[in-house]
């Protein structure tokens, strides 16, 4: 067969588009959405803000938890991280009293979850965060 005299062979089948790279590209982003993902809950820490506006009843002695990096404080005495419930309980005129929290510089996020845990494991819930 030719057109004008050119002779363009034998005709060629059409291929048939391969699936194989389209399927690689949905593998590779199912694995980058499954890794990039966060699998389980969120821990909740139930605080106050110190900033709210409302005023409160303060009952009791003052009970501030300085949280530096290298130490803790409770109402400016350096104090052991597993003793602080102890020495917060005499200070406390009943379990549902405030504690009030603040980090120092250079205190990191973790040292902070760790204390409130300490508290709240001990039965104090009514801690309040200020800068």
């Amino acid at each position: 067969m030719s057109l004008h005299g050119f002779d363009l062979g034998p005709r060629r089948r059409a291929r048939r588009m391969s699936l194989t790279p389209m399927i690689d590209v949905v593998f590779l982003l199912l694995i980058f959405f499954m890794l990039a993902s966060r699998f389980g809950m969120d821990a909740v820490l139930p605080i106050a803000g110190g900033a709210e506006g409302a005023a409160s009843d303060w009952q009791g002695a003052p009970r501030l938890v300085d949280i530096a990096p290298a130490e803790l404080t409770l109402n400016g005495a350096v104090i052991a991280p597993e003793a602080l419930p102890l020495a917060l309980a005499p200070l406390l005129p009943e379990a549902s009293s405030p504690v009030i929290l603040r980090p120092r510089a250079g205190a990191d996020l973790q040292r902070l979850v760790d204390v409130m845990d300490l508290l709240t494991a001990a039965g104090l819930t009514n801690l309040i965060l200020i800068e």
